[in-house]
C-alpha cells in the first residue's frame, strides 16, 4: 500500500516499469471509498486513477475485480 498526504490524481499514478507481473490496483480517498481499480500491466508506462485518492493498494493481479468503486473499505492499524 502507497500512502500520500492528501487525495490526489497525480500524486497517486504509477508506473509498471520494471515490474515483472501485472497487478490488480485499487486507489482509496480519504473517506476510504474506492474510488478506481485497475488491472495494471506488467511494463506499461502509466496508470492513474479516474478521481482524485490518497491510497494505491496494490494486490496479486487474480485480486483484480475484488474491489469496485463506490466499495468501502477498513484499516486496522493493530
Amino acid at each position: 500500500m502507497l500512502v500520500e498526504a492528501n487525495d490526489s490524481r497525480l500524486d497517486t499514478s504509477i508506473h509498471m516499469f520494471f515490474v515483472w507481473t501485472d497487478l490488480a490496483v485499487a486507489w482509496v480517498n480519504s473517506d476510504n471509498e474506492v474510488v478506481d481499480n485497475v488491472l495494471a500491466k506488467a511494463w506499461r508506462p502509466f496508470y492513474a486513477p479516474s478521481r482524485p485518492a490518497r491510497y494505491v493498494i496494490e494486490f496479486q493481479a487474480k485480486r483484480h475485480g475484488n474491489f469496485r468503486p463506490g466499495d468501502r473499505v477498513a484499516f486496522d492499524h493493530d
